[in-house]
């Protein structure tokens, strides 16, 4: 009997796959963003104008398919005049490029509140963008929100326009590789019956084949619809539905005239057995390797947005084959290694107190295989930082104008991996460095060619590794800092007795002091003393590090410091006393044998030992920290290195190699300085990790004329070392 078609189950469907849409509009729209501050270099780009197109039409087309109504009219507007672009009728101004950008910024927001992240109230400034694009585009008389599909040969309606015709007969077989592209045909119809009303379907049971040679992620879907327009929808219309799946379809539009409607149609195949055996969600999801702003194809003006998936057996499907996962799954795996983790250091610890040989062994292999499982979950985590520093192009594009300033931005080291919860919280950091950058130390034009500097600036973003931890330099070709109108400020401010010139180091650590400011004038960007000093604690909160340092007339460079991931490490436990404390395993370079006695350090814990004929920095942990245990007759020093630098640590005990599952420190412990965390040894002891950056910046300021010189070492205790990393 027939039936129309019942879309409760789609609905259904949408509603749960509706994240995923939310999530890839937000990665195509920042393509968008990218592409577009590309292009302002290369304006006659084809490729990257054929991606920049591709990206509006993902997004609008995958809008349709959810019924997200006001992305699609405006959006359609976008896409009208990015494809003027690319078909050279348009060449792309810096006045194009902006109002283009404010309209990325408008279909951002339209996704923010489909999200529920916010309220769709900006329709007035929409539509003063749709009237700048249309005028642009030299739009004639096109109905607004109407896309332009170009018709069959032989049909008497012009492209685009609307035939009387409210009765259609919708013949469509769908393409074999339609699921593994990512596309539900059901979802598809859904979206058509959203245009007017699904009177009647038949699924063609004939292309489906016998059961033994049926595979389910082949579609074999093919429909014969009898639809009934709403007003105002045509065969454009109709078409643009199947815009997504055009070349992989075969698709068939009759308009129906009075007695072919008014004919009882035919019986229908139940729905449930048309249901496809396994589909993908509708909207577009980044499983395919090639997904983003250059993999998605169509070259007859961009009809489908999605990347064939290679068949399962062949040589690229092992390359391609990824899948997404939420973020909070993934933590909640790596927080249960942490404690698998500790739960075998202290099975290893009761194994070693046995004695038995076997049972150590099988401890010792599983101990093996757990460090492997730990490092490819956390490997896992591991994202490219270019991701974020891409983000900067428009920051840089837009503060550089409204200061009237020419800034280039380059980004060096963008495939620079880091954990991912860390990309994202150094993300606001960085945004403060960058716009402090070309507020403060970036000149204007003119002042530059006074000052004998092309007009213009420069801004380096540079990511790199560098013993066990990243490495990110914000520098500039500016100004530099002044150091006198520094310290000025410092004197009046009461940071410093006013006479008292410190070191260029501690003059330019005085920028990070809470409201402190240099700037003549209070601006929008800056002047209030309001932001360095949060940089700095949202920087140290991630056991990071942060040192500035500046050429006045040259420039000035930040340099941040960051550990590669904040959930374990590999450490080195050693022992002062009955503490323990555990170090960052990459930053040791070698230990050394010593008889330093309590009389080497000062109050501070700080002293000087002489190593191969150079002084060495060193820090004595137990009058650092006042530990209450009698110093032994015979020590070690151990090696580290940080932020270029060499110092030593003093402890009492090696105790060897420690995978460290990092733990923050309570309020109490966390202004305790050079701490960065703490860590549950497998005995249940507690151990402290040392934040090796400030230890290395407290061994630095010992002042060797007033801090009593160490015995000088005697040749064997100068040569016995124990190197412990190649």
């Amino acid at each position: 009997m027939s039936r129309p078609i019942d879309t409760d189950a789609d609905t259904r469907f949408i509603a749960e796959a509706l994240p995923a849409f939310i999530s890839e509009a937000r990665e195509q729209i920042e393509g968008i963003e990218q592409l577009l501050l590309q292009l302002e270099t290369a304006p006659d780009d084809r490729d990257l104008l054929d991606a920049l197109f591709r990206c509006a039409h993902t997004v609008k087309g995958s809008a349709g398919l959810f019924g997200l109504d006001a992305v699609v009219e405006f959006t359609h507007h976008v896409e009208t005049l990015l494809d003027r672009l690319r078909e050279g009728h348009l060449l792309l101004t810096p006045a194009l490029s902006t109002l283009l950008l404010g309209c990325n910024d408008q279909i951002r927001g339209l996704v923010d509140a489909a999200a529920g992240q916010g309220e769709d109230d900006r329709a007035d400034a929409r539509a003063v963008l749709v009237e700048q694009l249309r005028t642009a585009a030299g739009e004639g008389a096109d109905a607004p929100g109407r896309a332009v599909v170009a018709a069959p040969a032989g049909d008497a309606a012009a492209p685009g326009a609307v035939s009387a015709a409210t009765r259609w007969r919708v013949s469509v077989a769908f393409g074999p590789e339609t699921f593994r592209n990512g596309m539900d045909p059901l979802a598809i119809l859904a979206y058509l019956a959203g245009l007017g009303r699904v009177v009647s379907a038949e699924c063609r049971s004939s292309r489906v084949p016998a059961l033994d040679q049926l595979e389910p992620e082949t579609c074999h879907l093919a429909f014969e619809l009898e639809f009934e327009a709403a007003a105002g929808v045509g065969r454009a219309d109709i078409e643009h539905a199947f815009a997504f799946v055009r070349d992989e379809i075969e698709l068939d539009l009759r308009a129906l005239d009075a007695a072919e409607a008014d004919a009882p149609p035919a019986a229908p195949v139940p729905r449930e057995s048309c249901a496809p055996a396994a589909s993908a969600p509708a909207a577009p999801n980044r499983g395919d390797a090639g997904d983003g702003p250059e993999s998605a194809r169509g070259a007859d003006g961009g009809t489908t947005s999605r990347s064939a998936r290679p068949r399962e057996g062949t040589p690229a499907d092992d390359a391609t084959r990824y899948i997404r996962v939420q973020a909070d799954r993934l933590d909640d795996v790596i927080n249960l290694l942490g404690e698998l983790v500790i739960a075998g250091a202290g099975a290893a610890l009761l194994a070693r107190q046995t004695g038995q040989n076997t049972l150590i062994e099988a401890n010792a292999q599983i101990g093996r295989l757990v460090e492997e499982i730990r490092n490819g979950t956390l490997q896992l985590r591991m994202v490219p930082i270019g991701e974020t520093f891409a983000r900067f192009r428009r920051v840089v594009r837009d503060t550089a104008s409204q200061l009237g300033k020419d800034v280039a931005l380059e980004l060096v080291g963008g495939e620079t991996e880091l954990d991912k919860s860390m990309v994202e919280r150094i993300a606001d950091p960085l945004m403060h460095l960058v716009r402090n950058a070309l507020d403060h130390g970036l000149e204007s034009p003119e002042d530059r060619a006074a000052a004998g500097k092309p007009a213009r600036g420069r801004l380096v973003l540079a990511a790199c590794h560098e013993s066990g931890s990243v490495l990110i330099r914000i520098t500039d070709d500016g100004r530099g800092i002044d150091r006198r109108k520094v310290l000025a400020r410092a004197w009046d401010r009461g940071l410093l007795e006013r006479g008292v010139v410190p070191s260029d180091e501690e003059i330019c650590a005085l920028i990070f002091e809470p409201g402190f400011s240099t700037a003549e004038q209070v601006t929008n960007l800056s002047g209030r003393g309001v932001g360095m000093d949060v940089v700095k604690r949202n920087i140290e909160a991630l056991r990071g590090h942060v040192v500035l340092r500046s050429v006045e007339g040259e420039g000035t460079t930040v340099e941040i410091r960051l550990p590669l991931t904040l959930a374990i490490i590999d450490g080195f436990l050693i022992g002062v006393g009955p503490s323990r404390f555990v170090l960052p395993l990459e930053t040791v370079v070698e230990v050394i044998e010593s008889r330093i006695g309590p009389a080497s350090f000062d109050a501070r814990g700080r002293g000087l030992v002489e190593l191969r004929g150079q002084p060495l920095p060193i820090v004595g942990l137990r009058a650092l920290y006042a530990l209450e245990s009698l110093h032994p007759e015979r020590s070690s020093i151990v090696v580290l290195q940080a932020a270029g630098r060499r110092f030593g640590v003093v402890v009492d005990q090696l105790l060897g190699q420690h995978q460290t599952v990092i733990k923050p420190l309570g309020r109490m412990f966390r202004s305790l300085r050079g701490m960065s965390g703490s860590t549950i040894l497998g005995n249940g002891e507690v151990a402290l990790i040392i934040d090796v950056g400030a230890l290395g910046d407290l061994a630095a300021s010992a002042d060797e004329r007033a801090t009593p010189r160490a015995p000088r070492p005697t040749s064997a205790e100068r040569d016995v070392t124990a190197p412990l990393r190649s």
